[in-house]
């Protein structure tokens, strides 16, 4: 029996060394302390989770937003251009002699320039314009005067024979000279 009693007593020996490294009490054993190991572990890959969900849809939208403002770069870049064009058709050469001659100016003579020390350098030239039209003689003017009334005529401009001037009167002198000539474009000052 001796031999029996000494295997039961190592078996108590390794029961209690087991029972000192695995308390066995009232906190529920060993799953106790894994509890919070696991709720950590959760949180952890939750939260990685909603963090790369944040990140992936603000990505998202950033590039909505570039998409956006490439396509309204775009149309800048293209209303610009068309834009320049304008402004190189107008400021083309042929284009500011048209824009100036219908305003009545003519090209410039030859400049003078004039020195840092008050001297001047060259001579100018006065702007010689284009002829000016031929005026018509007086008495063409008055029968076309007569031939056309015109409604915007005032009484004051066309004259009438028979408002005081003698039948032997020439019509240039009873004529006022702004009456049927119009004025130069050159002598408006424009």
């Amino acid at each position: 029996m001796s031999a029996g009693s000494g295997s039961k007593g190592a078996l108590r020996d390794r029961a209690a060394r087991l029972a000192r490294l695995l308390p066995l009490g009232p906190s529920g054993g060993p799953q106790a302390a894994r509890t919070p190991f696991v709720l950590l572990v959760v949180l952890l890959l939750g939260g990685g989770l909603i963090t790369l969900l944040m990140l992936n849809s603000s990505l998202n939208e950033g590039s909505f937003q570039l998409t956006k403002l490439k396509k309204q770069t775009t149309e800048l870049t293209d209303d610009e251009q068309e834009l320049q064009r304008d402004v190189d058709s107008y400021s083309a050469p042929d284009a500011l002699l048209r824009r100036a001659r219908g305003l009545g100016m003519v090209p410039g003579g030859d400049p003078a320039f004039l020195e840092p020390n008050g001297t001047v350098k060259g001579r100018p030239s006065p702007a010689v314009g284009p002829p000016a039209p031929p005026r018509p003689e007086p008495a063409k003017a008055q029968e076309t005067a007569d031939a056309t009334p015109s409604p915007s005529a005032s009484p004051s401009t066309s004259p009438s024979p028979s408002a005081g001037t003698s039948p032997s009167a020439k019509p240039s002198e009873s004529a006022s000279p702004n009456s049927s000539v119009e004025p130069s474009p050159s002598s408006t000052g424009r």
